[in-house]
Protein backbone atom coordinates (compact mmCIF):
# COMPACT_ATOMS: atom_id res chain seq x y z
CA UNK A 1 0.00 0.00 0.00
CA UNK A 2 0.69 3.77 -0.18
CA UNK A 3 3.03 5.22 2.33
CA UNK A 4 4.81 8.63 3.15
CA UNK A 5 7.23 8.85 5.88
CA UNK A 6 8.83 11.85 6.91
CA UNK A 7 11.75 12.62 8.81
CA UNK A 8 13.94 15.57 10.12
CA UNK A 9 12.14 17.46 12.22
CA UNK A 10 12.89 18.91 15.57
CA UNK A 11 13.51 22.30 17.29
CA UNK A 12 16.02 24.77 16.01
CA UNK A 13 16.87 28.48 16.48
CA UNK A 14 16.16 31.35 14.67
CA UNK A 15 18.28 31.58 11.32
CA UNK A 16 18.96 27.84 11.45
CA UNK A 17 18.09 24.64 8.80
CA UNK A 18 16.57 21.59 9.16
CA UNK A 19 16.45 19.19 5.54
CA UNK A 20 13.15 17.28 6.10
CA UNK A 21 13.09 13.83 4.35
CA UNK A 22 9.98 12.34 2.75
CA UNK A 23 10.45 8.12 1.79
CA UNK A 24 7.77 6.91 -0.26
CA UNK A 25 6.61 3.13 -1.29
CA UNK A 26 3.53 1.71 -2.88
CA UNK A 27 3.53 4.09 -5.65
CA UNK A 28 5.62 4.90 -8.82
CA UNK A 29 7.52 7.73 -7.28
CA UNK A 30 9.28 9.04 -9.99
CA UNK A 31 6.17 9.51 -12.38
CA UNK A 32 4.49 11.86 -9.77
CA UNK A 33 4.21 15.34 -8.78
CA UNK A 34 5.11 15.64 -5.06
CA UNK A 35 4.74 18.39 -2.28
CA UNK A 36 5.39 19.03 1.14
CA UNK A 37 2.65 21.06 3.43
CA UNK A 38 2.59 22.15 6.62
CA UNK A 39 -0.25 23.29 8.72
CA UNK A 40 0.50 25.98 11.89
CA UNK A 41 -2.02 25.64 15.66
CA UNK A 42 -4.85 27.36 14.38
CA UNK A 43 -4.09 27.69 10.85
CA UNK A 44 -5.43 25.67 7.70
CA UNK A 45 -2.87 23.83 5.88
CA UNK A 46 -1.16 25.05 3.30
CA UNK A 47 1.18 24.08 0.36
CA UNK A 48 5.19 25.38 0.97
CA UNK A 49 6.79 23.93 -2.21
CA UNK A 50 6.05 21.03 -4.95
CA UNK A 51 8.05 19.04 -7.43
CA UNK A 52 6.52 17.71 -10.60
CA UNK A 53 7.77 14.62 -11.74
CA UNK A 54 10.66 16.46 -14.58
CA UNK A 55 11.65 18.49 -11.32
CA UNK A 56 9.98 21.45 -12.13
CA UNK A 57 9.86 23.51 -8.80
CA UNK A 58 7.61 25.91 -7.16
CA UNK A 59 7.02 27.55 -3.71
CA UNK A 60 4.91 29.69 -1.46
CA UNK A 61 5.88 33.18 -1.10
CA UNK A 62 7.00 32.98 1.98
CA UNK A 63 9.34 30.61 1.44
CA UNK A 64 11.18 31.53 -1.25
CA UNK A 65 14.41 32.14 -1.97
CA UNK A 66 14.93 30.20 2.18
CA UNK A 67 13.49 26.46 1.03
CA UNK A 68 14.33 24.00 -1.74
CA UNK A 69 12.30 20.91 -2.58
CA UNK A 70 14.22 18.09 -4.55
CA UNK A 71 13.82 14.39 -5.28
CA UNK A 72 15.84 10.97 -5.66
CA UNK A 73 13.86 9.36 -7.93
CA UNK A 74 16.46 6.40 -7.05
CA UNK A 75 15.40 6.55 -3.51
CA UNK A 76 11.51 7.39 -3.80
CA UNK A 77 12.50 10.23 -1.43
CA UNK A 78 11.43 13.47 -1.14
CA UNK A 79 13.46 16.06 0.60
CA UNK A 80 12.78 19.26 1.49
CA UNK A 81 15.88 21.75 2.43
CA UNK A 82 14.98 24.74 5.08
CA UNK A 83 17.37 27.44 5.61
CA UNK A 84 17.35 30.61 7.40
CA UNK A 85 14.32 29.41 9.33
CA UNK A 86 12.01 31.62 11.06
CA UNK A 87 9.40 31.39 14.44
CA UNK A 88 6.79 31.77 11.63
CA UNK A 89 7.75 28.46 9.99
CA UNK A 90 6.93 26.70 13.16
CA UNK A 91 4.41 23.73 12.04
CA UNK A 92 4.01 20.16 11.63
CA UNK A 93 5.68 19.54 8.11
CA UNK A 94 3.70 16.85 5.46
CA UNK A 95 4.95 14.99 2.35
CA UNK A 96 2.23 14.52 -0.36
CA UNK A 97 1.69 12.94 -3.55
CA UNK A 98 0.11 15.79 -5.22
CA UNK A 99 -3.86 15.40 -6.44
CA UNK A 100 -3.86 12.23 -4.02
CA UNK A 101 -5.32 11.51 -0.89
CA UNK A 102 -1.94 9.88 0.21
CA UNK A 103 -0.54 11.82 3.39
CA UNK A 104 2.58 11.23 5.43
CA UNK A 105 2.09 11.30 9.52
CA UNK A 106 3.91 14.85 9.50
CA UNK A 107 7.08 16.07 11.58
CA UNK A 108 6.77 18.25 13.64
CA UNK A 109 9.80 21.92 12.53
CA UNK A 110 10.09 24.18 15.97
CA UNK A 111 11.83 27.22 15.41
CA UNK A 112 12.47 29.17 18.94
CA UNK A 113 13.52 32.83 18.51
Amino acid sequence: QVQLVESGGGLVQAGGSLRLACAASGFIFRMKAMGWYRQAPGKQRELVAQISKAHKTDYADSVKGRFTISRDNAKNTVYLQMNSLKPEDTAVYYCTWLDSAYWGQGTQVTVSS
